[in-house]
């Protein structure tokens, strides 16, 4: 079965073409950091602007790279939401006008569904039940997942995700955006214990995330020690950065794995787990990946995350998750909408 995936839910344009489940033929990615950059954020409608001229490209080019024609397809799968909602328009017309015309079956997926499927590409033999992270810029969520097409949510972020925490401190101190990847490779230059950052008590007693309190302490921080902002569009160079904001930022890193690590030994507790699985554009910093393998592969519980290029937004990962709903005979209606606020639920997965 050969699968076109779209995605274009907020600033990238992406098609893939996967064939029976795991062998990813082409993936092909138009990135609009430079035009957001200077905006220091995603602005939605330069975004929606970018994939309408993108679209067609992207899927003509991702169809090529995989050999093969229009004709080939057997069903096409494209994002329907959460998202920006022009955005998402974008790639879920083309999506319905392509399967319309070629007479193929369309189905819409979640965007946080096919984060987890990403780990599946290319670890299609991980052992589940299993603890799912989707750590990104938009979205912070714990799912218990049962088997590859069984997710329940049990832990999200009441406030901000991971990935914004670390984009506003970057802005905050003139590393640009996106800034994680940045605050990721200085942080290996300061002291992570410098600043005593401390994780947040929830009042209500739930399994949840919350980053609001340490961005609000990363600002204070950065007044109270008067630390000046880099130049903007200047070259870093770790060796011309104080001391000062080294130790921030890998305090800040810090901070945001303690929480990780925490929100995930708590999820482990009365559930039978085989292994743990990230995805996300965050689950690509490298302090996440080496501290989770070490504190969970040490007591037993393996841990996966995908290659680089399939942690941030793809379209390989919609496909993933998408052959799985085709394979079982499911399609979804013409009239099926661009939902932003779609929450991840139904057939393959339940909330709560």
């Amino acid at each position: 079965m050969i699968t076109l995936g779209i995605e274009s839910s907020c600033d990238e344009t992406a098609a893939a073409v996967l064939k029976d489940g795991n062998q990813l033929l082409s993936s092909v990615v138009a990135s609009q950091t430079a035009t957001h950059h200077e905006f220091g954020g995603v602005v939605p409608e330069l975004a929606s602007r970018e994939h309408i001229r993108n679209i067609c490209y992207v899927v003509e080019g991702a169809l090529s790279g995989a050999g093969v024609g229009f004709e080939s397809i057997d069903g096409i799968a494209v994002t329907s939401g959460p998202g920006l909602a022009g955005a998402l328009l974008v790639g879920l017309t083309y999506a319905k006008g392509l399967a319309f015309s070629l007479g193929r079956p369309f189905v819409g997926v979640n965007h946080l569904e096919g984060h987890i499927a990403s780990v599946l590409l290319e670890h299609p033999l991980a052992e589940f039940p299993a603890l799912a992270l989707v750590i990104s810029g938009g979205h912070t969520s714990l799912f218990h997942m049962r088997g590859p097409t069984h997710a329940k949510i049990i832990a999200r972020t009441l406030d901000d995700a991971a990935g914004e925490a670390l984009d506003k401190l970057a802005k905050l101190v003139g590393l640009g955006y996106p800034g994680g990847p940045v605050i990721d490779k200085l942080s290996q230059f300061g002291n992570p214990s410098a600043v005593p950052f401390s994780l947040p008590r929830i009042s209500s007693g739930e399994l949840a995330f919350s980053f609001s309190g340490l961005k609000s302490a990363g600002v204070r921080y950065v007044g109270k020690r008067q630390i000046t902002p880099l130049e903007a569009g200047a070259k870093i160079n770790p060796s011309q950065v104080s001391s000062d904001l080294l130790d921030l930022l890998a305090s800040y890193q810090k901070s945001v794995v303690d929480q990780v690590l925490d929100r995930l030994d708590k999820g482990l507790q009365g559930r039978s787990i085989c292994s743990i699985q990230l995805s996300g554009g965050v689950s690509c910093n490298s302090e996440l990946r080496k501290r989770s393998r070490e504190y969970f592969e040490g007591r037993g519980i393996r841990v996966y995350y995908p290659s680089p290029q399939l942690t941030t937004d793809n379209a390989a990962m919609i496909a993933v998750a998408g052959q799985l709903r085709l394979e079982r005979g499911e399609t979804d209606p013409w009239d099926l909408q661009a939902d932003p606020n779609l929450p991840f639920h139904g057939p393959s997965s339940s909330s709560g």
